[in-house]
């Protein structure tokens, strides 16, 4: 059996500390969210932070469908620092969760667990449940990852106070005179059975066949006079179109020119063909012809000339004519320089049609809600667009008017949900108009939506800057919202519509807050059970009820209304600060916040947005379960611990791709050791520490000690203008420095001679803990944003029976005379201090000696560098870590150097110096006068270090 060592009879001050080395935070990390869930911690802060001003981080809601990702922690993750770090500044910050509720993701769930063709009822109740077990399980998520807010009372867009505060909403719209009903080609998803948001469309390559067609010469005399010719050099000929959508042929009702494009009438062996001028060489090359340019025009001239639909000989159904109109977007890029319109399936197409005077009636539209043309279409009745596309151009081919077809692989519309091609297709819908003015009295002083959303942001400030371009691009260029959907779970756009007339009920706005009472009560599914007797009475044999719902961008564009105003106004307030959320935000949740409150308010509901990048491996390259890169974040915490993700959401610029992989994760671990290493010393050397008995003024420290002081306070200032500007990854940056640099290798390892080697109640000693105490107090509070967990443990062994960090506000640093002259001395001390710790290492190296304490140095310096080390007097040592230290003063930098020479002495025992009176007290002959006097006597004098 060993023995045990005994205790030396010349003791140091070697402190321990309950903050373990070992964070072990995948098992600690989940205790600290129970604890601050048992003592209602955000509670306390609420209370704590009362009175002061308010900061208001409006939170995005991500869908209640599916365990979170990483992107879901990089985004609850930031919002959550951003939070902390104002509550921290003095601000009173809430943070109020919320989830989008409604909506086809989980009607589509809905539909694999139950299958399809539910009663609305029964769809509205098995959503309204699943949606609920979803956000119980992501609320886990989101607390484990160390995000405090009010888990307790989020905000739901399916709360029944929420869904009738929306109609509210949209009752307040319409009177603004912001709504309309009209027939208007917008994005259909066969998939969805519904039109579709912008920001539901992804774009991705798809194979389409491309074809050439020639429309034959109707009126080949007003031809003949377009091309300045008294008569056709032969009567048979074509005008030509390109398209890559050979499923609109059938609906194809005019054809397009650009006014001021030069066409040609070219003589071909397949007659007569018109074609822009600059397109005719490319064209016959590749319909294998041969022509010559019998007569040129500007397209201006060919306006109104009627064609034959190239169809026409194949079925009697499309014996018609197809007139020109003009149109500035028809380009020679490609094609021909003709383009043909299909006005129920393109929004350029359909606007030119409707400017020259085609009625809603006229406007072919065969293809139905699931993708099938309806079955009276000619030839192609029954089938799907996509089948029918490779029958079409055969018939094109049979009828004689295919010039050419081939395979085209270019980017088009996808649905997000489904993945799968989309359309334009013309449909009655509900839209808020874009380019309409309100009506007298509402927001917006007379301005456009347009406008007045353009406007709101250019008094909106943008992190980073270049997302207002990208939101002003979007705003300025968009179509008409597409309010209405036509689905189940969702809001409903609760209207009576005249049978005949299909007229909004006079006393809409009246009629909406009475379906919003009653949705109050028991939710969207009052406007399903209601009998519209209960409200028109007599009327009611004259109206139906719009089945449409609102768009779910609706839901969440909206909450600025009925959250920020309505379930949570008593934390929250109306404008937010801050909006934070992905760059895809940008066509989602920022633009219809901001379209709404425009037609609510006349204003945006936020005074600045934040935008982050999405998440890539650690090659640049997207997330995904086949490639096999995804991280997740659940596994991360259960591995590593959710501080490890914090940490390297902080130290990332997420003004870009965030990168992740499991090689970055272990430099992020290593980083966080070297952190919690520094407040482990920090913590340890204070353990005999009592701020309210030790506390000493500060023109009393040592002058390394106000320097350290100093240097710390400085480094609080850059992080809090750091915060302020919501940039997290500079502050890690500084704060790893601050930790390695100029605490680890610097001060501190100074400082461990003093702490150690003093006697326990020495001025010295208790000096150095009054700057450690001051430090560790400013440090765990500027980490304590990002490094939550670490920063909480840390505090309950700083500040113990204090229940959290995160009631506190910043330090406030005692002041430190003349610390700007401390912060430019000690630099340069620091300087000179690397070229003797270069000159050690050489001698090191050449095995003159073994430790620094081993050598005596004679630095030899000029100038302010002389002065500056000789004011340390005998106290240079301790900056040098030398046995012995002397500055010598030179004339100029180019005799500048330092000098190593080994000791000669006799090691101390206790403090590991090498000094000349080593033995001079015959009664401890193996300690030097310094320690005999800190341990017997009245212990040494320090004055610098």
């Amino acid at each position: 059996m060993s023995e045990k060592k005994a205790p030396s009879k010349y003791p140091v001050n070697l402190l321990d500390t309950p903050f373990p080395m070992r964070g072990d935070l995948p098992k600690r990390e989940p205790l600290w969210v129970k604890q601050w869930q048992d003592k209602n911690i955000y509670d306390k802060i609420r209370r704590a932070s009362k009175g002061r001003p308010k900061f208001i981080l409006h939170d995005g809601p991500p869908y209640a469908n599916g365990d979170i990702h990483i992107g879901h922690a990089v985004n609850k993750i930031l919002k959550d620092m951003i939070v902390k770090a104002r509550s921290l500044a003095g601000f009173d910050a809430a943070y109020v969760p919320g989830w989008d509720c409604h909506g086809m993701p989980i009607e589509i769930q809905i539909e694999k667990q139950f299958g399809k063709h539910l009663p609305v009822r029964e769809v509205q109740e098995k959503a309204r449940a699943y949606a609920a077990v979803q956000i119980e399980r992501q609320k886990a998520d989101f607390e484990r990852l160390g995000v405090l807010g009010d888990w307790d009372n989020p905000y739901k867009t399916m709360n029944f106070s929420n869904e009738a505060d929306e109609l509210r909403a949209l009752a307040k719209i319409l009177e603004n005179g912001y709504v309309y009903r009209g027939l208007k080609p917008v994005n259909w998803c066969f998939d969805c059975g519904s039109a579709l948001a912008e920001a539901e469309v992804e774009y991705k390559d798809k194979t389409d066949l491309a074809i050439d067609v020639g429309f034959a010469f109707a009126e080949p005399d007003k031809v003949a006079r377009a091309f300045g010719l008294p008569k056709l050099p032969r009567e048979d000929g074509y005008i030509v179109i390109w398209t890559t959508t050979p499923w609109t042929i059938p609906s194809n009702q005019a054809l397009n020119v650009h006014p001021e494009v030069e066409y040609a009438l070219v003589s071909t062996e397949r007659g007569l063909l018109i074609l822009a001028t600059d397109r005719v060489e490319e064209c016959l090359k590749t319909y294998g012809l041969h022509g010559e340019i019998v007569a040129r025009t500007k397209g201006e001239a060919l306006s109104l000339i009627r064609f034959r639909h190239p169809l026409a000989s194949a079925d009697a159904g499309y014996d018609r004519t197809s007139p020109v109109y003009l149109g500035d977007y028809v380009t020679t890029d490609t094609g021909t320089g003709i383009v043909h319109s299909a006005p129920a399936y393109g929004v350029e197409d359909f606007v030119s049609c409707k400017a020259h005077d085609m009625p809603d009636s006229e406007i072919r539209m065969p293809v139905l809600g699931d993708g099938r043309y309806q079955d009276s279409l000619p030839l192609f009745g029954g089938q799907s667009i996509w089948d029918a596309n490779a029958q079409i151009v055969e018939a094109l081919r049979e009828a004689g008017s295919l010039f050419h077809s081939f395979k085209y692989t270019h980017s088009y519309m996808h649905c997000w949900r489904h993945k799968s091609p989309i359309i334009y297709r013309a449909t009655n819908q509900w839209f808020a108009g874009m380019d309409m003015k309100p009506a007298d009295g509402a927001p917006g002083h007379g301005r456009t939506l347009r406008e007045i959303a353009l406007a709101g942001i250019e008094a909106t400030e943008f992190f980073p800057s270049w997302g207002k371009q990208r939101l002003h691009n979007m705003i300025a260029h968009r179509p008409d919202w597409t309010l209405s959907r036509q689905r189940q779970w969702g809001v409903p756009m609760a209207f009576f519509v005249h049978k005949e007339t299909g007229a909004l009920h006079p006393r809409t706005p009246e009629l909406l807050e009475a379906v919003a009472k009653r949705v109050e009560l028991e939710g969207i599914e009052a406007w399903q059970t209601l009998d519209p007797v209960e409200l028109l009475g007599d009327e009611a044999k004259d109206y139906v009820k719009n089945r449409d719902t609102l768009d779910v961008w609706f839901d969440s564009g909206t909450t600025h209304w009925h959250v920020l105003r309505g379930s949570h106004a008593h934390e929250l307030g109306f404008p937010a600060d801050l909006y934070l959320e992905g760059s895809d935000q940008h066509r989602g949740w920022f633009h219809s916040s901001l379209l709404t409150a425009s037609m609510l308010d006349g204003r945006p509901p936020y005074k600045a947005l934040l935008t982050h990048g999405f998440t890539v491996d650690g090659q640049g390259r997207k997330m995904s379960k086949s490639i096999g890169n995804t991280i997740v974040p659940q596994e991360v915490a259960g591995k590593l611990g959710a501080e490890i993700i914090r940490l390297w959401v902080a130290s990332t610029d997420y003004s870009g791709e965030l990168s992740i992989s499991d090689e970055i994760l272990k430099r992020v671990v290593e980083s966080y050791r070297r952190i919690r290493n520094t407040l482990r010393f920090l913590l340890a050397n204070l353990a005999d520490y009592d701020h309210a008995k030790h506390a000493m003024p500060a023109d009393q420290w040592l002058e390394i000690d106000r320097y350290a002081v100093a240097l710390a306070q400085s480094l609080q200032t850059e992080v809090l203008g750091h915060y302020d500007r919501y940039e997290f990854h500079p502050v890690v940056s500084k704060l790893q420095t601050f930790c390695s640099e100029d605490l680890g290798g610097f001060y501190l390892d100074i400082l461990k001679d003093r702490l150690y080697t003093s006697a326990p109640d020495a001025p010295a000693r208790r000096a150095a803990q009054n700057a450690l105490y001051h430090i560790t107090h400013g440090l765990l509070k500027v980490m304590a944003p990002f490094l939550s967990f670490t920063a909480e443990e840390a505090w309950q062994v700083f500040q113990p029976g204090n229940d959290t960090i995160f009631t506190e506000t910043y330090y406030a640093y005692p002041e430190v005379a003349q610390g700007t002259r401390l912060l430019e001395k000690w630099h340069l001390l620091r300087t000179v201090r690397g070229d003797v710790t270069k000159a050690l290492e050489e001698a090191r190296a050449a095995e003159q000696i073994g430790s620094s304490l081993q050598a005596e140095v004679d630095v030899r310096v000029s100038g302010r560098k002389y002065d500056v080390l000789a004011s340390l007097g005998d106290d240079l040592r301790f900056v040098l870590i030398t046995s012995a230290a002397k500055v010598t003063q030179v004339a100029t930098e180019a005799e500048e150097g330092v000098v190593v020479t080994p000791s000669t002495h006799q090691k101390c025992e206790r403090c590991w110096h090498y000094r000349e009176d080593v033995g001079a007290d015959a009664a401890h002959p193996t300690l030097c006068g310094r320690c005999v006097s800190n341990l017997f006597g009245s212990g040494e004098h320090r004055s610098a270090a």
